[in-house]
């Protein structure tokens, strides 16, 4: 089974809660593994924080996902003016920002970036998807939508 979804969402933080239950609900849906879906979440809940944050002049960005033939893929994108890199390391313990690219980096299985000056940056996580044991298959609880 296949699933793809498209948001287009306001540059605020009050639409990243709405990112991860959609998202982690189509997971459970087809029974991915709670690790596997943790690392999803926190990966996407990074680069929507970015998107936020960064994607400005607009008022909106986009998530775009696929999940299936074994993998999730997950676009977020905005209209800002891009990443310049991706850190070597992490930043020192006593600064607030910057850990964001280095945690999705070590969540997913691949990362990328496609930045078009003046139109925005889309950044690109994708991640092989590990299954729940038969015998640990939980009942399929969905939100209410």
């Amino acid at each position: 089974m296949d699933i793809e979804f498209s948001l287009a969402l306001p540059r605020d933080a009050i639409g990243i809660p709405m990112v991860r239950r959609v998202l982690g609900d189509a997971m459970r849906s087809l029974n991915v593994s709670e690790t596997c879906i943790a690392d999803m979440l926190l990966a996407v809940s990074e680069a929507c924080s970015n998107a936020v944050r960064h994607g400005g002049p607009a008022n909106r960005y986009e998530v775009t996902a696929s999940i299936g033939y074994g993998q999730c893929d997950v676009r977020v994108a905005d209209n800002g003016t891009g990443v310049p890199s991706i850190p070597p390391g992490f930043p020192p313990p006593d600064t607030e920002n910057g850990r964001g690219l280095l945690i999705m980096r070590s969540v997913v299985d691949e990362i990328s970036f496609g930045i078009t000056p003046g139109r925005g940056t889309t950044v690109h996580l994708r991640k092989s998807l590990d299954w729940e044991n038969e015998a640990e298959v939980r009942p399929r609880e969905l939100a209410a939508v």
